[in-house]
Formats: structure tokens, sequence, C-alpha cells
């Protein structure tokens, strides 16, 4: 009998609402080949003892590793099991790690602070029970995994109490290191570990899985969320969970009428992005992200003349990165930015 987690037991901040836990999520989109890698490892019997597992955030790295432990958990570093490393949901194990009450896994991010807020750094508080847990007998599949989302969270206390857990590896034990810009990590650490780089996700591969979590919305949606995501799958769902669709819906149009802009609707968008938590950031982020996006495309066409745009880019990343920090009036950085391009299209298409 698999016994289930209390809510207050597992701290979940950050899952999406409405969206499963990676830890609940059984397939694995777009990730064959470094999958390929360490099945390889795991299956001959040398599975590494730290996994460093890189890339972008949302592309499916905890997936990756919770597929990974339901295996280790399972069948250890052996060739009994399936060469995709897949175990069935239903499995004894799969249960329990999807419960959150596998005995041999532990898994360590941010927790909340006491006014109920993500901390901003995984601290040495967590790293510290990496050696209680690995302390312990084995389990029944005599393995015990340990996952920190993310390692580039920690702070200096942290990735020294880190550093020593990987200077004395204990046996039949892998720690899994999560990690959005590895470079943050001490070298150190990076190099006590097997590094996996995991991509983005192509757009297709991204419309698939939408179609598959949000059945509900339509193809044009989703091909929007899919193209805005930038191969993240956990971005393109934080996209559709709130009003990010609708703003980036109003980037594009500003950009669409870039040669004569709209200044009256203009103004009406300040007004209501300045009602939004973070609606003027959110709302730059898109607007750069989509002229960044033009640009790129017609210099791949060979177009000519496009530093002037170039230039236009850097001047709004600078000005909306300013809005936010001083808190600067919306209504005037977004006419700004429409007079801007509105100047720089003249004679000089996008």
């Amino acid at each position: 009998m698999v016994r289930k987690a209390k809510p207050e037991e597992i701290v979940e901040p950050d899952r999406l609402e409405g969206q499963p836990h990676p830890r609940e999520v059984f397939s694995l989109v777009g990730q064959d080949a470094p999958l390929l890698r360490i099945a390889r490892a795991i299956r001959s019997g040398r599975p590494p003892q730290a996994l460093l597992i890189s890339g972008p955030p949302g592309i499916g790295k905890a997936t990756f590793a919770y597929r990974v432990a339901r295996y280790m958990l399972r069948y250890g570093a052996s060739a009994e099991g399936p060469e995709d490393l897949s175990v069935a949901p239903n499995d004894p194990v799969a249960m329990q790690v999807t419960a959150g009450a596998h005995p041999g896994l532990l898994a360590l991010k941010r927790g909340l602070n006491d006014s109920g807020k993500l901390m901003t750094v995984l601290s040495v508080a967590e790293i510290r029970k990496l050696a209680g847990f690995f302390g312990m007998t084995s389990g029944a599949g005599g393995w015990r995994i340990a996952i920190i989302d993310t390692a580039d969270d920690m702070n200096d206390n942290a990735a020294n109490a880190l550093l020593k857990a990987l200077e004395e590896p204990p046996s039949r034990a892998m720690l899994m290191l999560l990690a959005n810009a590895p470079g943050r990590l001490l070298p150190t650490i990076r190099s006590r570990c097997q590094r996996l780089d995991l991509k983005p996700l192509a757009e297709r591969e991204l419309e698939t899985e939408l179609a598959e979590r949000l059945p509900d919305m339509g193809n044009n949606e989703r091909a929007m969320l899919a193209r805005l995501a930038g191969g993240s799958l956990g971005a393109a769902l934080a996209l559709a969970s709130d009003d990010g669709l609708a703003i980036a819906a109003d980037a594009e149009q500003l950009i669409d009428k870039i040669a004569s802009p709209d200044m009256a609707g203009v103004l009406a968008l300040a007004e209501r992005l300045s009602r939004m938590t973070d609606g003027t950031e959110r709302f730059g982020d898109f607007l750069l992200q989509t002229l960044a996006d033009r640009i790129r495309k017609r210099a791949i066409s060979g177009a000519a003349r496009l530093d002037r745009w170039s230039e236009v880019l850097e001047k709004l990343k600078s000005s909306f990165v300013r809005t936010d920090a001083l808190h600067l009036d919306p209504r005037q950085t977004l006419l700004s930015a429409s007079r801007a391009l509105a100047q720089t299209a003249r004679g000089r298409a996008l």
C-alpha cells in the first residue's frame, strides 16, 4: 500500500495551476539523445555518481531526472528494465515517487520563507539534508537518489556543503543536479559531475505537447504559445495560465502597426498593463522578443540596412528595464517605444 504524502508535506509553490508536477509526468519530449546516453551508462552497470542536467528553464530537466530516478529505484544499475528507462505509472515504485513518498528519493529545492513567499536561494540547510539521507540504509531497491532543483539557486554556503558531499560519494547512490545556468556553479562541482545538456523543444514538438496539455485551446493560440515560448514547455504553459497570451498578442499588434501606431490604443493598452502585476515588464519582454525575431528573420533572408533596427532594439531594452527598476509611468514608456518604432520604420520595412 503506497502512503500518499499529505499536501503540507510537499511544498510546490512553483507548480503551475492545473498542470502535473514533473514527478507525475511519464512522457519525455524531445530529449532522446541525452536519454540514450544516460540509459547506456545505467544499463551497463556504470551510472555516474553525480549527474548535471542543464538547459533553459521549462524544457523538461525535472521530468528527465524523475524518469531516471524511477528506473534506478525500480531496476537499479541494470538492464532489467526498458531501454528508454520508462517505468509503468501503476508500478509500485512509480506510484511511491508520484506520491512523493519513496524513502529512497530526496528532492531539494527552494522553500518558503516566514511570509510564505518562495525563497530567493537554495539554502545550506537544505543541502545538509544530503548527509542524513545518504547515511541511511538503502531502501528495498538498494539505491538512494537525490535531486537538487535547481543547483544554480544555491548560495555560497550551500555550494560548499554540496561540494563536500560530492567529495565523499556514498555507494549505490546518485545525485542529480538540475541547472538553468551551469556556469554559475563552482568549477569543482561541475568537474565532479557527468553533464547532460538538454535542448529547447522544436515548435512542432511544443505544439504536439500543448495539444495534449491544453485540449480546449485553439490551434492558432497553441501555435502562438509554441512560437513565443522559445522551446520551453514550462514557459508555454505559464503563458497560457494567465494573461500572457493576450499581452503577447498586444505586443505583436504594436509591431504589425509599426509604421502608423494608434496612439489612443497605445494609451489604453498602457492603462490596462498598469493594472496588471508586472504587466509592463512582461509586455516589454514580448515586444523585444517579437522585434528581435523579426530582425533575425530579415537578416537570414539577406536583408540589408538592419543596423537602425538593432539600435532601436537596444534602446527599447534599456527603456523597459529603467521603467521597471524606477517604477516609471508605463504610458510614457509605451508612447516613446511606439514613436521610436514608427520613426525607424520610415523607409526601413521590417
